[in-house]
């Protein structure tokens, strides 16, 4: 039972720093140096399309540049079904995305690195109090 509890924490941090990640990609989007241009074309559509789209990278257990671009063209073919705009300014936003992919992969590599710290951290501390027994 204790190894469950441990691997539960690790997974924990995981999904946080997950998380983290795509705020922090979305945070580079609307405030990064073409955030502003970005704000103004900031429908409400947009903002939940890309909503979506982060839902979904939460989701998938690893993301590569393959996976993100189908995320992308996935939650950019509902849009297109529902009419929740034209077609060709979700083709423009879903091309948008998909060019952030160096910036994102970049984010996501440096917050893996800090959660496999922190989470090699958190195993050594629960072996050492489990060894204090």
């Amino acid at each position: 039972m204790q190894k469950k509890k441990n691997n539960s924490k690790v997974v924990g941090l995981a999904v946080i720093g997950a998380s983290l990640a795509a705020i922090a990609a979305t945070a580079y989007f609307l405030f990064g140096p073409k955030g502003k241009k970005h704000r103004q074309q900031a429908k409400a559509w947009v903002i939940k399309m890309k909503g979506e789209v982060i839902e979904k990278f939460e989701k998938a257990r690893e993301i590569t540049e393959p996976v993100y671009q189908e995320i992308i063209d996935t939650v950019a073919s509902e849009y297109k079904k529902g009419k929740k705009a034209s077609q060709p300014e979700i083709d423009a936003l879903a091309v948008d995305l998909k060019k952030h992919w160096k910036s994102m992969s970049k984010l996501a590599s440096s917050a893996k690195q800090k959660i496999s710290k922190d989470a090699s951290r958190v195993a050594k501390t629960i072996k050492k109090a489990g060894k204090e027994k």
